[in-house]
């Protein structure tokens, strides 16, 4: 029998807590991440009321300095800790993978300079559609359509970008460039961008409607992921036949593997709260795991470098923790973590590599208090000996933690 039947992991993308022992190997605008600290730097420089996971104990997580509002909690309701991340990345996929056990020694590629020329030819050559060179470089999702979306509803051009991650996005207005045309563009880039010295994580299809001035993007985005490279705990659950349930773009990192209940997408991390909510009050969910990506505080605010909107984000979801406790049963376990950083104070728009938090709640404790400092992969060892299977490639289980 399990210690849990069900456990349910929240991923605030891109929420770090500090800058990591490594950070100043990596550079974001020319500047190393040491100094990075996303939590820190949101509650110092705009203030930061999370009540409720400070509850938990987001407050005692040991840090060169405190949060400066966000206090220790005496008896904590769960158990925290952070965690260290050992893969060469700090991107949405590695952060991810490594969670699930996955050790990453060769990061994907990323293009700060554009995509090269012979990538854009010959997507061009598929698609019978030129490519708009001046976009072809890291841009805000939503700044590329107001600059060049009125270029594309005249002459019907691709608008291609990218971004901190390793990504190649296309963004096409829905009534310029139907869907299903879209999707056929994004897989033959998929299948073009498979191995160095273009080896992305993912193609992401960007479609959106309305005019110059007052576009919109919609919810029919779509990822295109390369499969993980080794088995995942996601993998080892679903061989051993435990239901795997995943909320939001999950799915989309993982390209399916694992995976047998998708949730679908969120429109916003409300939306994907409620969808969470659904799915653990689900008659079938009896046993087993959910996977929830919250994005917006990476997508809407990390990347923008907007702290006052970042802590907004992080408000709205510390005020919708209660529900999620509330729908949990006895003997359920709920994580709540993060993927990598992105200090919306920091220089450039890029992610920063950091700590990320880790706080464990369930109606079952009687304890209380810190887990060792660890790293990524233990959430997974943890879930593997929950439900009695296999560790991936690298963690440490702190089950035994979890009183």
């Amino acid at each position: 029998m399990p210690k849990f039947n069900r456990i349910h992991l929240v991923v605030l993308d891109s929420v770090g807590i500090g800058a990591a022992p490594d950070a100043n190997n990596f550079v974001n605008a020319g500047v190393p991440d040491g100094a990075s600290d996303t939590l820190g730097h949101i509650s110092k420089s705009v203030g930061l009321n999370v009540p409720n996971m400070a509850k938990l104990g987001l407050g005692n997580i040991p840090r060169e300095t405190p949060l400066k509002t966000v206090p220790a909690e005496s008896n904590p309701t769960g158990y925290a800790t952070k965690l260290e991340e050992v893969s060469l990345g700090k991107d949405t996929m590695t952060g991810h993978w490594e969670i699930m056990g996955l050790n990453i020694t060769e990061p994907f590629d990323t293009f700060w300079n554009g995509f090269p020329e012979e990538i854009l030819t010959k997507i061009e050559e598929f698609s019978g559609r030129k490519v708009i060179r001046e976009a072809n470089k890291p841009y805000s999702g939503t700044a590329v359509i107001d600059d060049f979306g009125p270029r594309q509803m005249e002459t019907g051009e691709l608008i291609i970008y990218t971004s901190a991650d390793p990504v190649l996005q296309i963004a096409a207005h829905e009534d310029i460039i139907p869907l299903d045309e879209l999707y056929r563009i994004c897989e033959y880039a998929r299948s073009i961008t498979l191995e160095r010295p273009a080896l992305l994580g993912r193609i992401i299809a960007r479609p959106y409607v309305g005019e110059p001035g007052n576009f919109t993007r919609t919810a029919n985005r779509r990822d295109l992921a390369v499969s993980p490279f080794a088995p995942t705990v996601l993998d080892k659950l679903n061989e051993a036949g435990i239901d795997t349930y995943a909320v939001g773009k999950i799915n989309d990192i993982f390209n399916g593997a694992g995976i047998n209940h998708d949730m679908g997408h969120n429109k916003s991390n409300s939306h994907g709260i409620d969808t969470l909510l659904k799915t653990m009050g689900l008659p079938e969910f009896e046993k087993g795991f959910s996977f929830t990506n919250l994005v917006d505080f990476d997508a809407l605010y990390g990347h923008r470098r907007d702290p006052h909107g970042y802590r907004d984000c992080l408000h709205e979801f510390d005020e919708r923790l209660p529900e999620i406790m509330a729908a949990m049963r006895e003997d359920d376990l709920l994580l709540i973590t993060a993927d990598h950083g992105n200090d919306p104070t920091y220089a450039g728009t890029d992610h920063t590599r950091e700590y990320i938090p880790l706080l464990a709640y369930s109606p079952s404790f009687k304890g209380n208090g810190l887990i060792p400092v660890g790293h990524f992969a233990d959430i997974s060892a943890t879930i593997a000996e929950n439900f009695g299977v296999e560790k991936a490639m690298i963690g440490e289980s702190f089950l035994d933690k979890l009183v």
